[in-house]
């Protein structure tokens, strides 16, 4: 098998032709997102070519403090990610789910690049892709998991009071909320494992491919992964929610928000 081919700039500027008629349906539509869709793009392609460029000065001098202080800055991102959009919720909570988000993440990763696939802790071609997908994922699980907590949470609030008044435990109103929100954020993560090699062959697998590997080792990694993946999200959001809907609780028995 070869490798991919190479890109030339001019090539790799078609693919904004696909934007652009994104763009026009979303006006015709009156769709009021097109200015969100436009920043996206922009932000995204920005922040991929610098990666780009970090990476390969990185797969250059593969340094541990230079692969330990990227995984460090994808974590310290996605725990940002997350609590940059429940600002409003307690400092307890706040903690529970960085720890939630970065603790599974490391021990998942280690265990995958040192003992599954038997490389180097230290060593950024695996290090670095395989912690940007467990922490992509695990980042996307947990702000689902928060949101449908806080929402579920928020719409029955006369419901709680009414089951706190008649002595029900808050453990025992809440933990429903939190299965039903680790539930809705495992669903994309399984219907995706579902579908893969029927609907869709997924990226790592697809790229893998496409670099020269034989699928069969393609899909060996790719399953090696999603069951990674699919354990680092449900570790990450059971945890969130677990740690922070305890941080609800006070000292008499009432729930806060």
């Amino acid at each position: 098998m070869q490798g991919a081919v190479r890109m030339e700039l001019w090539q790799f500027g078609l693919i904004y032709i696909l934007l652009l008629i994104v763009i026009a349906i979303m006006k015709k539509c009156k769709i009021s997102q097109t200015k969100l869709l436009i920043v996206a793009s922009v932000r995204m392609t920005l922040q991929l070519v610098i990666a780009g460029l970090i990476l390969t000065y990185i797969f250059k001098n593969p340094r541990p403090l230079f692969t330990v202080g990227y995984v460090l800055i994808m974590i310290a991102f996605a725990i940002h990610r997350v609590l940059s959009k429940n600002k409003d919720i307690n400092i307890r909570f706040k903690i529970g789910i960085g720890a939630s988000l970065a603790v599974p993440g490391i021990a998942i990763l280690l265990f995958f690049v040192g003992i599954v696939v038997g490389k180097s802790v230290f060593n950024p071609q695996y290090v670095i892709p395989i912690s940007g997908m467990i922490m992509g994922n695990a980042m996307t699980g947990a702000s689902l998991g928060v949101k449908t907590f806080r929402e579920n949470f928020d719409g029955q609030k006369n419901k709680i009071d009414a089951l706190l008044n008649i002595g029900v435990p808050p453990e025992k109103i809440l933990l429903p909320f939190v299965n039903k929100a680790v539930e809705t954020a495992l669903l994309p993560t399984m219907n995706s494992m579902l579908g893969m090699g029927i609907v869709a062959l997924p990226g790592m697998m697809t790229g893998q491919i496409l670099s020269g590997t034989l699928p069969t080792t393609a899909i060996l990694y790719q399953i090696a992964i999603m069951v990674a993946i699919c354990t680092v999200v449900c570790l990450s959001v059971f945890g969130s929610l677990y740690i922070g809907y305890k941080t609800m609780i006070n000292s008499k028995s009432q729930i806060t928000a």
